[in-house]
């Protein structure tokens, strides 16, 4: 068995995988990540682990991996399937990476634009070559609510929960739809951005908020929320024969 970590800013989810399957998935907060993956090593005892991560991880969690798994901590120098031509790769995130690994192994025959949706929007592209050059990078969600919020004085900090109108009628309802509505919108058009030079283009939704904007894109897409991880298997395997 293998053990896929992505540590995020915000959450902390991991997989094992057997073959090329999941077995089993987890999503930790941070508080309880660190326990629950050493659970998940006394359980599954996985032969080998990869970790990416976005935001700083407990420097205990590495030595409790190397000292039961082959480890990969997945950076500019890991080994993979595509090429890295990103100009710098040092400033790269894994989870990029990741994405465009996946996308890649699930649909090779199509230039492909992963967009995931966490605390930023990234808009991730990958031709046929397997040549990752990068990308776009947007605000998230959560970043809007609270830019409006915190760059104001009266604007107040709006959950996404709640009401959501075309037409606000009122301060709540006219900033949650310009930030729903306005995130649907510019996911659509950055796709039909990318068609007009690509376009037999293959696009996936993925991240913890793409439910809530996958039945709000015009454009035909697909939506894998475990995308990331599948990514990050497929690098493990390439560099763990």
């Amino acid at each position: 068995m293998r053990l896929c970590i992505d540590w995020g800013n915000s959450r902390i989810k991991a997989a094992i995988f057997q073959d090329e399957k999941i077995v089993k998935d987890y999503n930790f907060s941070e508080d309880e990540a660190l326990t629950g993956i050493v659970g998940l090593m006394e359980t599954h005892k996985p032969k080998a682990v990869i970790l990416s991560a976005v935001a700083n991880y407990p420097p205990e969690l590495k030595m409790l991996l190397q000292d039961h798994a082959k480890l990969i901590i997945l950076n500019s120098n890991t080994s993979l399937p595509i090429m890295n031509a990103y100009h710098s790769p040092d400033t790269l995130g894994a989870d990029r990476l990741a994405l465009a690994v996946a996308a890649n192994h699930l649909f090779p025959q199509y230039d492909n634009l992963v967009i995931s949706l966490g605390t930023a929007i990234t808009y991730n592209f990958l031709p046929k070559n397997r040549a990752f050059r990068g990308g776009n990078i947007t605000p998230g969600m959560e970043m809007r609510f609270k830019a409006l919020h915190e760059f104001t004085d009266k604007l107040p900090l709006v959950a996404q929960q709640g009401d959501l109108v075309l037409l606000g009628y009122d301060t709540e309802t006219s900033i949650r739809s310009g930030v729903m509505m306005g995130i649907a919108a510019e996911i659509d058009g950055m796709i039909n951005f990318y068609k007009e030079q690509y376009p037999t283009l293959n696009v996936t939704l993925t991240g913890g908020n793409a439910p809530l904007f996958a039945d709000k894109i015009k454009n035909q897409i697909a939506h894998d929320s475990q995308l990331l991880l599948k990514g990050l298997d497929v690098i493990l395997r390439h560099n763990v024969r």
